[in-house]
């Protein structure tokens, strides 16, 4: 690990600072961000207890394991002693490297590159917190597992590291929840690996601090007839980067991609995401939607590539917005780049306001202007909290909706 630590530093240091004029960094600028500012977290940072807002967010959700992380430190760490027994894994990174060391070796890296971008190099150098779930071949969760990591307030960084294996025929849905860090910064690697024939469901909400920057880089692999459903509530943060990849490198593998976002204020999130179809009869489905209000700006890139001898595959792909206000602002730049010759590809993107016909519609039935908006909003959102497979996480994000919209 220290050998690990040492290589993407040396990574970090040879990579240059984004200027701007990239392609992934030409509509998000890191004006006001000064890396040196921030220090990393270390476990005398911690307070003694997880914060209430953290134990609040573990006890909505009916779970079969519960992982709260203060300030790099796991708190609280359960887990169905049935499903210990059979040899589940889910704890925190920290004690896997200590009592899991073969399996961590194994997979600590395996899907997201240290080089993959600066920000992922720095926090594969600099990993103070993370989250570990392994489920053994043949092994099926019928609750959730949760994870809740909060950062204390002030200047700091904290970099957490979250890796899901599920072996063959195996199956397991994780949320993580992230919260706090006002006036700081969080740097998190995800690694989703999911085996032949398996079934993994991630959500990553990140609710933090309106002062808090936020770099994210995700990426999952997907085996022979394997499912994974991907989620990102993104609701907090001043700024929000996410570099999300996912590739299906097995035949009959299938993937779903579903985003939230509500920014309100100056906040501005950006969505960078990949579907990488490496092998044949693989489909992939991305939903993401977002309401933007005040002078909030988002940006979604989205790319799907098919790679040679990828036949029969099945993608698509769609950002929607909507704008709740004149300075609002939102990017949508989707693509496609196809290598093979017997596929169905498609895409589009929509931004737009809420239209008056649906406005008049609902007064003429009795409900005033505002009410009528407030319905509307909460509607558009309701085909992706449709898709999420865990009750405790659509209701969060509908009080958090509520909660956006003033209720």
């Amino acid at each position: 690990m220290l050998d690990l630590r040492l290589r993407a530093w040396r990574f970090y240091e040879e990579m240059p600072w984004p200027t701007g004029n990239e392609e992934t960094w030409r509509r998000t600028k890191l004006t006001g961000f000064n890396i040196a500012d921030y220090v990393p977290l270390t476990p005398t940072d911690s307070a003694p207890v997880l914060h209430e807002d953290a134990a609040r967010s573990l006890a909505e959700i009916e779970s079969a394991g519960n992982l709260g992380i203060q300030d790099g430190v796991a708190r609280v760490a359960e887990l169905d002693q049935a499903l210990a027994e059979r040899g589940v894994i889910f704890c925190d990174l920290d004690t896997a490297v200590r009592r899991y060391p073969e399996l961590v070796q194994k997979y600590f890296g395996s899907a997201v590159a240290i080089d993959e971008n600066k920000f992922s190099a720095l926090s594969f150098a600099l990993w103070n917190s993370g989250t570990f779930v392994y489920v053994p071949r043949n092994v099926v969760l019928d609750k959730p597992l949760q994870a809740v990591i909060h950062q204390s307030a002030g200047k700091r960084a904290g970099y957490h590291h979250t890796i899901v294996v599920t072996e063959e025929g195996a199956a397991v849905a994780l949320a993580e929840d992230f919260l706090g860090a006002d006036g700081g910064m969080t740097d998190s690697v995800v690694e989703l690996i999911a085996g032949p024939n398996s079934q993994l469901h991630y959500l990553h909400l990140q609710n933090l601090a309106e002062t808090a920057w936020n770099f994210s880089t995700q990426r999952m692999y997907l085996e022979r007839d394997s499912t994974l459903r991907y989620f990102i509530g993104s609701w907090g943060s001043r700024l929000s980067k996410n570099w999300i990849n996912m590739e299906l490198l097995g035949q009959g593998s299938s993937g779903e991609l579903l985003g939230l976002y509500f920014p309100g204020g100056r906040q501005h999130l950006d969505h960078h995401t990949n579907q990488l179809h490496k092998a044949s009869h693989a489909s992939s489905d991305l939903l993401f939607k977002g309401a933007l209000k005040d002078r909030a700006r988002s940006v979604y890139q989205g790319y799907i590539k098919v790679y040679p001898g990828a036949q029969k595959t099945n993608a698509y792909q769609a950002n929607r917005n909507l704008i709740l206000s004149k300075q609002a602002r939102a990017d949508s730049i989707p693509g496609l780049e196809i290598e093979a010759d017997d596929v169905r590809c498609t895409h589009g993107a929509t931004a737009g306001q809420i239209p008056e016909e649906y406005i008049f519609y609902l007064m003429a039935r009795g409900i005033d202007r505002s009410n009528a908006e407030r319905m509307i909003i909460q509607g558009f959102f309701e085909e992706v909290l449709d898709r999420i497979p865990v009750e405790g996480v659509r209701n969060k994000l509908e009080a958090e909706i509520a909660r956006k919209l003033g209720l």
